[in-house]
């Protein structure tokens, strides 16, 4: 009696014979989420001209301005001011102008180290209450805003805070370059102020200013075209300011006053020799002790322990005194005159530097 086949016998059987079972697997079709992902959006309308080490560079530039000028802003309105860096971005100049309220604190300025001009805005709902503090004010917060442009008044005291944040820019600045900043034009509108093309690029730079309860938002626009002779500059480890810093006169003259004020200890060193503790304990008044010092070489200035001067024993007024020579060689001066007298150059010995 013939075998019965079993269910998935038979199954393995029709898949045999099925021509369909034998053709190469096909590769899944790719997921649109995997397409969307390997798609990266471009717009020619904002190109990105400024490189991500150049926004790094800002960022870190312009957060030492932050504590600058917030330390500047708190010591002139008697309170507590904290400057806080939000954002550093690339648009166009017109997506820039149409982001700001109308009216505000639009502050036109030129750059004679950039030649060419920055823009420096101050939101309303700062400004209004920093004017207030100056003016006596800024006990109550719950007051409504007004809706108008600034007064002439208002706009004398607004530029004692414009000049505290230009003086913070030049000083960040200054290892970049001389930015020597002055405001050429105030507006309220800012549409009216049109410094370059509405596509053009720009750097924006936001600041959060908080006095209490109250905050607003200070922006920074600086075109692209005005800092690209820079890109050098800001793409290196130029702008940390903490490098290639010059000594600040002031604290040099300080420092100078200082250091010559201070008193020093001087030693004249007149011969040198050697005894015995027999011979020590020998002496007497008026004898007379050799010396391994020639007389014709005088006696030396020694000033905290360092040998500086030749110099003469002799009597003055019926004092004992010394006449003061020339100063003594120092080791790499030596150094430096056998290596110029062999045609070598001072700083090529490694020597000069350890024994200096």
């Amino acid at each position: 009696m013939a075998d019965v086949l079993s269910q998935t016998e038979v199954e393995s059987l029709l898949a045999a014979l099925d021509p369909r079972a034998h053709a190469a697997p096909s590769a899944p079709a790719p997921r649109s989420e995997d397409v969307r992902s390997q798609i990266s959006v471009y717009d020619f309308k904002r190109p990105e001209r400024v490189s991500k080490e150049q926004m790094r560079a800002f960022q870190a530039l312009h957060e030492g301005f932050s504590r600058e000028f917030g330390a500047s802003l708190s010591g002139m309105l008697r309170a507590i001011v904290e400057v806080k860096l939000i954002s550093v971005d690339q648009l166009t100049y017109s997506e820039f102008v149409f982001s700001l309220e109308n009216p505000t604190c639009f502050n036109l300025l030129y750059s004679e180290g950039l030649e060419g001009h920055v823009i420096l805005d101050l939101n309303p709902s700062i400004i209004f209450p920093i004017v207030d503090r100056l003016l006596g004010g800024g006990k109550t917060t719950g007051h409504d805003l007004p809706n108008r442009p600034l007064t002439e008044i208002e706009l004398n005291l607004v530029s004692r805070i414009i000049a505290l944040a230009t003086q913070g820019l030049e000083s960040v600045w200054d290892n970049i370059c001389a930015l020597k900043l002055r405001v050429q034009q105030v507006e309220s509108n800012p549409q009216l102020v049109q410094i370059v093309p509405p596509n053009e690029v720009i750097v924006l730079i936001s600041f959060e200013i908080m006095m209490g309860e109250v905050r607003g938002i200070m922006n920074l626009c600086i075109p692209f075209n005005t800092i690209e002779p820079l890109a050098g500059k800001l793409s290196s480890d130029s702008w940390s300011a903490y490098q290639k810093k010059g000594a600040d006169p002031r604290q040099k003259l300080i420092l100078e006053t200082g250091v010559q004020r201070a008193a020093v200890k001087m030693v004249v060193h007149l011969a040198q020799g050697r005894l015995t503790a027999r011979e020590l304990m020998q002496l007497a008044v008026g004898d007379v002790i050799m010396t391994e010092t020639d007389s014709r070489r005088g006696a030396e200035v020694l000033v905290e322990g360092c040998p500086l001067f030749q110099a003469h024993p002799g009597v003055f007024k019926g004092h004992k005194a010394i006449r003061m020579g020339p100063p003594l060689a120092k080791p790499k001066d030596v150094l430096a005159r056998q290596l110029q007298a062999l045609g070598l150059p001072a700083d090529s010995h490694p020597a000069v530097h350890k024994r200096a």
